[in-house]
C-alpha cells in the first residue's frame, strides 16, 4: 500500500494543492487552513523522501528527489512565514513551488525520450504561470484578480499534466 501511495499520490495531491491555493487566493480558504496545509505538505514530502530515498537515486527520479529536498525547505519557509507574519517568506514558498516542479519537469523531459514533449510543455506552462503570477504581484492586476488566478491555473495545469503522465506512464 505504501508503494501505491508513493507512486500514485502525487497525481492526486498536485492538482488538489493548486485548487486549494486558488481557493485561498479568492478568500474561500482561510489563512489558518493554508498554514495547516503547509504542515501537511511538509509531512507528505518527508514521507515521500524517507520511504522513497533509495528508489529515487538515479535517472529522472534523482532530479525529483532534489526538487523535494529543496521543496521541503521552501515549504518550511512558508511555515515560518506564518509564524513571523512575513509576506516575503509566504511568497517565496508559493513561487518556489511554482518554479521547482517546472525545473523537475524540464529535467524529466531531458532524461526521458518517451513523452519528452509532454514534460517540456508542462515545464513551460508551469514556468509561464509563475511569470504571470509574479507579474500580478508587481502590479499587472492583483494576486486575487484574473491575472493572478490565470497564473495559478497555468501552473496547476502544467504540473498536473506532467505528474499525471508520469504516474500513468511509469
Amino acid at each position: 500500500m505504501l508503494q501505491q501511495l508513493r507512486e500514485g499520490g502525487p497525481g492526486l495531491l498536485v492538482p488538489l494543492a493548486w485548487l486549494f491555493v486558488a481557493a485561498a487566493q479568492v478568500g474561500v480558504v482561510e489563512s489558518r487552513s493554508i498554514f495547516i496545509a503547509h504542515l501537511v505538505m511538509a509531512a507528505f514530502i518527508t514521507f515521500f523522501l524517507t520511504t522513497g530515498w533509495a528508489d529515487m537515486s538515479t535517472g529522472a527520479l534523482a532530479g525529483w528527489r532534489a526538487v523535494m529536498v529543496v521543496g521541503l525547505g521552501v515549504t518550511l519557509a512558508g511555515v515560518a512565514g506564518f509564524f513571523f507574519e512575513s509576506t516575503a517568506l509566504l511568497t517565496t514558498s508559493l513561487v518556489g513551488w511554482m518554479l521547482l516542479p517546472a525545473v523537475g519537469l524540464a529535467d524529466t523531459g531531458r532524461l526521458v525520450d518517451e513523452a519528452a514533449g509532454i514534460y517540456y510543455a508542462s515545464a513551460a506552462l508551469g514556468g509561464l504561470g509563475a511569470v504571470v503570477y509574479i507579474l500580478s504581484l508587481v502590479g499587472y492586476g492583483d494576486s486575487i484578480g484574473v491575472v493572478g488566478l490565470g497564473g495559478l491555473a497555468l501552473v496547476g495545469i502544467g504540473q498536473t499534466v506532467g505528474i499525471v503522465d508520469a504516474v500513468v506512464r511509469f
